[in-house]
């Protein structure tokens, strides 16, 4: 059964990323730490093009989770552009000409804008909610899992109204001290979760918890 799953870099303090994110630093200020255990292994780098990088149970996580999404959902905020209707030239997303992803991508907005088509990946823009953009992406994922790219406030619609079905947080040994919290102003209250594996380096602690139905 295809699953809706989320998988985060947070900080130990709670953080997903540094105080005053913009278009300059859309991880805020210090937020880049979060990912630096991502971005030196041979399974992101494989991703992005790139030859080399670390082997590691850290790489294996990666490549599992990555390997696991037949589809993805992200929010507005994640692809980029900033608000209102998108206009004559709009953004392309961060990833350039060839983004990482290489599934569908469904994008969660208010405003219409005719699908993205880049190498390896489309973009489809979803205004009609949460619940029609997971049941686009499911039917896009076939067998494979739908990955909730975030940010933090899709995560928490997601959760709130009980769609997903497991998420993995990626403890980063750091204190940012401000930014964005996953968890803030009582998000996923009186949900329900157990943990279901804990893999560990010096790195990054892997923590992924089961939604109890």
């Amino acid at each position: 059964m295809t699953r809706l799953s989320f998988n985060i870099s947070m900080s130990l303090d709670g953080f997903i990323t540094g105080p005053d994110p913009g278009p300059e630093q859309p991880l805020g200020a210090g937020g880049d730490q979060l990912h630096e255990w991502g971005v030196k292994l041979a399974s992101w780098r494989e991703a992005h093009g790139l030859e080399g990088g670390e082997v590691s149970a850290d790489s294996e996580v990666l490549e599992e989770t990555m390997s696991a999404a037949g589809s993805t959902i992200m929010g507005r905020s994640m692809f980029g552009g900033g608000d209102g209707p998108w206009g004559d030239d709009p953004w392309q997303g961060w990833w350039g000409e060839e983004p990482p992803f290489g599934v569908p991508v469904f994008v969660l907005t208010h405003h219409p804008r005719e699908p993205l088509v880049l190498k390896g990946t489309t973009f489809t823009f979803v205004t009609d909610g949460i619940e029609s953009a997971l049941d686009q992406a499911k039917a896009a994922a076939g067998d494979r899992d739908v990955a909730l790219a975030g940010g933090a406030d899709v995560f928490q619609q997601y959760l709130g109204a009980g769609l997903v079905d497991e998420f993995q947080l990626h403890v980063v040994p750091l204190l940012l001290g401000d930014g964005v919290r996953l968890f803030d102003d009582g998000a996923g209250a009186g949900v329900q979760v157990e943990p279901d594996r804990v893999i560990e380096s010096p790195a990054v602690t892997h923590i992924r918890y089961r939604v109890v139905r």
